[in-house]
């Protein structure tokens, strides 16, 4: 039954990147079709469409298998090996500072949308 609620649940998932994939195709918008289904799924989850138990182990399956899509990525940069050629130092570097720079904005922006909630609150008692 848990099978059947997962496949449902990723037929769902899919039907959003189609649906992306449609809009994308009829207004020629510069974003993939992929991306316009993903805010889909995401103004139907922020408008309560529906709720995100409708979709969240289907969307479990897939953070649970993303790992497997970069290793065709990873292989393929082999065939490239010229172009990386006298220049890896300087890609560790980048790659090291992209990466702080991705965890300190992520971290900020985080950190910003809690306090924006924490004024729409307001203080909270002492206990």
């Amino acid at each position: 039954m848990k099978f059947l609620m997962i496949f449902l649940q990723v037929l769902v998932l899919f039907g959003f990147s189609m649906v992306g994939n449609w809009l994308q195709n009829l207004l020629h918008l510069p974003l993939p079709g992929s991306i316009i289904g993903l805010i889909l799924v995401w103004l139907c989850l922020m408008l309560k469409v529906f709720p995100l138990r409708w979709i969240e182990s289907g969307a479990l399956f897939f953070l649970s298998y993303l790992p497997l899509f970069y290793i065709p990525a990873a292989i393929g940069i082999m065939n490239y090996g010229q172009v990386f050629i006298g220049k890896g130092v300087l890609l560790v570097i980048i790659a090291i500072f992209s990466t702080f720079l991705t965890m300190w904005l992520s971290a900020w922006t985080s950190q910003w949308i809690a306090r924006q909630s924490e004024k729409k609150k307001g203080p909270t008692p002492c206990k």
